[in-house]
């Protein structure tokens, strides 16, 4: 029997032979691409590729890719765990031809793959083709079908809808007929009473797609239409876990050596053995899928957080540890602890799990510990609702209230409808539901893009020419018009630019593109796959001209001045802290620069001044710019430039060189180190654990901090009337303030004290209970000690009122005695009543509370009315 590691590596040797260029997985974390978080399948690497926006490279490639699906179509999430075969994180290995091969030869090689050198059952195997949609004016793929009937019966070969076997990129782009091939597992019995046919396609667990053949052909166009593309793509996807079940012999992907030796180690530390019980092995196969894709997650950089994809991997996470928690008991961080495993597992065809296992292992235990918090406070607040709806007579939960627990609190809906069971209750769904639709529209609304076609006035592709200038002439390639938050923008690609579209944290350039007549603002630049796009607030009067595009230069430079301060800073934390740190993620703009870095503990305050002094240092050599544009990454490696994990980087590479700081950067820089002037580190913080965060300012930013810290000191100096030691003056001034406060806690003691006397001394006694009473002006806090130690040495049945003013506010007051509240009294309850008369409100505990109001005219009449409500005069 195959392994999973032989599988994989079986599939790359076919390939390979077959004249394909093996390139590695690309980050399963998508940098640089609005459209996409997360890599969801194996051809999102290449998709510059099949748009045309940059040449092929190799005209045949294959690869085996990690792939997340979460969100979206491809959203898998509530299955995972449940069925056999669904899953968040999988890889997908594929073969891909750009222009070169088509139907006939990717059809043949599946065939030769599965049957000649996997040796499966071809009896087992189905093959669906598109059958066709005469509203689309698009016939039965006749071409896929014919060369099927070469190796599969006619009754192995079977029409598929638009929805199963035609694939498109998005609403508009790239798309064509499909080819899936299915794998019929069922014993044979089964298979001879029901024929495999009848179950494609039918959601049944042995009868199940393993790979599907896409044949792009067509270019889906924003009205719907359909024309054919230039040059014919072969796309294909074929489930890596799946194959692995069918190869070895089981009905399920987690019962494979891919999942198994995790849900051992999960079942070993439950105590519990896989197989035995129901919920136990959904919550084990959740945890097994899920810290898989945590982990790799991790490792291409993408942290937990309450943001976009950091949101989404917190929610998985979250989702495992709920599971572990309800069903395998697990009450204290347990996932993090599966890192070795995983490594064992996949460690040899992904070495960054290795890398960085340290990393994962704090992360990972953080959010575990953190979300166990958050199920302890949402347990308690679901009590409180509990207590509330059975006081109001109901046994339903209201749905808003789910909504809450689940959306501000992370709460899960399956966990609180667990717990109202096990007290009777249930939620409303439907308002769940609800309260969850208008949320999701909400986020779409906020999020909505309308899209037009490019219109294209030129062919050609985009050439950056800003390395080396800040303006050039430039004709426009494209256009389109966009709208968003409804308002109309429109997207232009120039045949060369100079302006910097957003990309490794540095910000787009803006600037202007200028004609004879006319100055159009470029307002920000993006990178959509892998174009940069210029936004306008409108189009040129003639889009036919040719143009001077210009850059704001000294916006440019205060970027330049930042990103190269972050590979100093980067050099100099390194030789600080330790070569275990390494970059995490980056921002640079005009106004500074922010640089996240893995580290497991704070940075001292004397750490960061021996950092700016190294940067400070390498700025004053005025280290010249040595740059290497297309070099080889071997030979970028082999100078010390790191490739950070996380980063899709290509064979050729740009190297960015300051005296001994060597970088893979394709990001503007200055000419010399002398244009930084100086770096000032204005916070340090921790973003997750064992990833640190350090802000920073350099030229402008860092003479605006200067001058704001002068005028600071200048400003405490005058308060110290110009002592000429500040430190030692302030230090003199906070303990004769401490003194004098103390003093006048004193004071305000000793004056509670008489106070507290004379309200004693003037009690009266109403239906037996001893009534004590204060109206007038006194400090709230001071009130209620004397009420606390009135309580504490009065035995006798008592009520104690205080009508408060205070800094014109007003403030009632309301003590009661034990067994007055025995009888039912609620101070609480009566406080806030009679706050109405003050035009306030607040409550407490039965027996004391406070509220507070605006009223002061009505502070007696609150006073008689709480005085009434307990029963005295």
């Amino acid at each position: 029997m195959l392994t999973a590691k032989e599988i994989r590596e079986s599939f790359k040797q076919f390939f390979a032979s077959k004249e394909h260029q093996i390139v590695p997985s690309a980050p399963m974390v998508v940098k640089g691409d609005p459209t996409l978080m997360f890599t969801n399948a194996g051809m999102n690497q290449f998709k510059d590729i099949i748009l045309g926006n940059v040449p092929r490279k190799y005209p045949r490639v294959a690869d085996s890719q990690k792939c997340l699906r979460v969100s979206g179509k491809h959203n898998d999430l509530e299955e995972v765990g449940h069925d056999t075969y669904h899953h968040t994180m999988f890889e997908m290995l594929g073969n891909w031809s750009f222009g070169d091969y088509f139907k006939q030869e990717a059809i043949r090689w599946a065939w030769e793959y599965l049957v000649e050198v996997l040796k499966l059952d071809p009896e087992r195997l189905y093959a669906t083709v598109f059958e066709g949609s005469p509203a689309e004016g698009l016939d039965r793929d006749n071409e896929a079908a014919g060369y099927w009937e070469r190796y599969l019966p006619k009754d192995h070969i079977l029409n598929g809808n638009k929805h199963d076997n035609f694939w498109e990129m998005g609403d508009t782009g790239p798309c064509g007929p499909c080819s899936e091939i299915h794998i019929d597992l069922r014993p044979d019995e089964e298979r001879a009473a029901v024929s495999g046919a009848v179950m494609v396609n039918k959601d049944h667990p042995q009868v199940i797609e393993i790979w599907n053949l896409v044949f792009m052909q067509f270019n889906r166009k924003a009205d719907g239409s359909l024309e054919p593309l230039p040059a014919k793509v072969i796309d294909t996807g074929m489930g890596f876990e799946r194959l692995c079940m069918a190869l070895q012999g089981k009905t399920s992907n987690y019962d494979t050596d891919v999942f198994q030796p995790i849900i051992k180690v999960i079942a070993g530390m439950a105590g519990t053995t896989y197989g035995t019980d129901k919920q136990q092995d959904i919550a084990m196969r959740v945890i097994a899928d899920h810290i898989r894709t945590i982990a790799f997650a991790i490792t291409d950089g993408q942290l937990p957080s309450n943001a976009k994809a950091g949101y989404v991997i917190r929610r998985i996470l979250r989702r495992a540890v709920r599971y572990g928690y309800t069903f395998l008991d697990r009450k204290e961080a347990f996932m993090y602890k599966l890192l070795p495993v995983l490594i064992e597992t996949m460690g040899d065809a992904y070495p960054e799990l290795i890398a960085q296992q340290t990393l994962i292992e704090k992360v990972i235990k953080e959010e575990e510990e953190s979300f166990l918090r958050t199920l302890e406070t949402g347990i308690r607040l679901l009590d409180k609702k509990m207590e509330e709806t059975k006081a109001a007579g109901k046994t339903v939960l209201d749905g808003v209230d789910a909504f809450t627990l689940y959306d501000t609190y992370g709460f899960p809906l399956d966990l609180t409808e667990l717990i109202l069971r096990e007290n009777g209750m249930e939620a409303d769904i439907e308002a769940f539901n609800q309260a969850m639709r208008q949320q999701k529209e909400r986020a779409r609304n906020a999020a909505a893009i309308e899209t037009g076609d490019w219109i294209a006035l030129k062919e050609g592709a985009c050439k950056f020419v800003g390395y080396d200038l800040f303006e050039c002439e430039a004709e426009i390639l494209r256009y389109r018009q966009i709208k968003q938050k409804n308002k109309v923008l429109y997207q232009i690609v120039l045949d060369q630019t100079p302006f910097y579209a957003e990309m490794g944290g540095q910000v787009g350039d803006t600037g202007w593109l200028i004609a004879d007549d006319e100055q159009i603002d470029v307002i920000d630049t993006k990178r959509e796959n892998n174009l940069p796009v210029h936004l306008v607030a409108k189009l040129p009067k003639d889009v036919t001209a040719t143009f001077t595009a210009k850059i704001n230069e000294k916006r440019r430079i205060l970027c330049e001045c930042n990103h190269s301060a972050t590979h100093l800073l980067h050099e100099a934390l390194r030789e600080v802290l330790g070569t275990h740190v390494e970059q995490k993620g980056s921002y640079v703009s005009p106004d500074s620069l922010r640089f996240d870095f893995s580290h497991f503990q704070k940075v001292t305050d004397e750490e960061i001044r021996k950092v700016e002094i190294l940067v400070g240092e390498k700025i004053r050599a005025n280290l010249p710019l040595e740059e290497r544009r297309d070099m080889p990454i071997a030979e970028a490696k082999a100078m010390g430039a790191m490739a950070l994990f996380g980063e899709k980087y290509g064979e050729e590479v740009r190297v960015v060189k300051y005296g001994s700081s060597v970088e893979l950067c394709g990001g503007t820089h200055i000419p010399a180190t002398g244009m930084i002037g100086f770096l000032r580190v204005v916070g340090e913080s921790s973003i997750a654990a064992g990833v640190r965060r350090i802000e920073a300012v350099t030229a402008e930013g860092a003479d605006r901090f200067v001058y704001a810290q002068q005028d600071l000191i200048r400003e405490l100096r005058a308060l110290m009337n110009h002592m000429p030691n500040l430190t030692q003056a302030m230090r003199k001034s906070i303990e004769e303030n401490a003194e004098m406060k103390k003093q006048i806690e004193d004071y305000i003691r000793e004056k509670a004290m008489r106070l507290k006397g004379e309200i004693v001394a003037t009690a009266s006694e109403s239906n037996g209970i001893k009534v004590m009473q204060f109206i007038g002006k006194a400090n709230p806090d001071a009130m209620k000690n004397v009420a606390f130690q009135i309580k504490a040495e009065t035995a006798d049945s008592f009520v104690f009122v205080a009508g408060i003013t205070d800094d014109n506010k007003c403030t009632l007051m309301l003590m009661l005695s034990d067994d007055l509240v025995k009888e039912g009294l609620h101070a609480g309850k009566i406080v806030k009543e009679a706050a109405r008369h003050i035009q306030g409100g607040g409550g407490g505990q039965p027996h004391f509370a406070t509220a507070g109001g605006k009223n002061m005219e009505g502070l007696s009449i609150a006073v008689g009315a709480m005085k009434e409500a307990v029963g005295v005069q």
